[in-house]
């Protein structure tokens, strides 16, 4: 199996690399970021891109949205370090074959990727089984429901109206890259049909998305 690693740490980019040499999978390529990743899938065709969330320029998720649409023969497995519920389910969304943790055990880490080389899903049972319950949710209330924000976005929407817009701030208040929350201000846009920011702060209080902040 060819496999691209896409991380921004040069360390555990080596450091995985090595572990995936011993355990002889062919390693044909190593990435910093999203934007690199997507150039390298291109010139090396791998098998597996191992594609981490948070990275500069452009992140996972969006670097995973071009590699499905683009390379659609290529198999994206995210191996970050984030277990949050929203980006697993945008994670599949984007195409990813595989949600993975970085605090796996090596031969559980091993067993799964070997079976995205069969076609299977890379996926923990505790991660698959959040999968199962968010899909057999009543399809009013689905998170891909596409009028309908995600608890992550939710949340951006909330610290947006209370005056928070720019993404260095929203992604300190969130604990997230700002490639991350360039991606979640983008679906709100989307999702409310807007163009800018200043208007999701109004169509908010107009259509009272948000409870109105409460007086000191």
């Amino acid at each position: 199996m060819r496999i691209l690693i896409a991380d921004d740490h040069a360390l555990f980019r080596e450091s995985l690399g090595s572990l995936l040499t011993a355990r002889e999978f062919d390693v044909v390529g190593e990435a910093s970021n999203g934007r690199e990743a997507v150039e390298k899938a291109w010139e090396l065709k791998p098998d597996v891109v191992l594609m981490d969330l948070s990275m500069p320029e452009v992140g996972g998720l969006e670097a995973t949205k071009h590699l499905t649409a683009e390379l659609p023969d290529i198999k994206v497995v995210i191996l970050t370090a984030s277990d949050d519920d929203e980006s697993l389910f945008e994670a599949i969304k984007a195409g990813a074959k595989g949600y993975l943790l970085k605090d796996l055990d090596a031969d559980e880490f091993f067993a799964l990727l070997g079976a995205v080389g069969r076609g299977e899903p890379a996926l923990t049972p505790s991660l698959a089984r959040k999968l199962l319950d968010e899909f057999a949710r009543p399809a009013g209330k689905k998170r891909d429901d596409p009028d309908a924000l995600t608890n992550r976005e939710q949340e951006v929407l909330e610290l947006m109206v209370d005056g928070i817009t720019t993404n260095r701030k929203l992604a300190q208040q969130l604990g997230i890259s700002e490639n991350t929350v360039k991606f979640h201000v983008r679906n709100i846009l989307d999702k409310l049909h807007l163009h800018n920011r200043a208007q999701v702060v109004a169509y908010a209080f107009k259509h009272r998305l948000v409870e109105p902040p409460t007086p000191d």
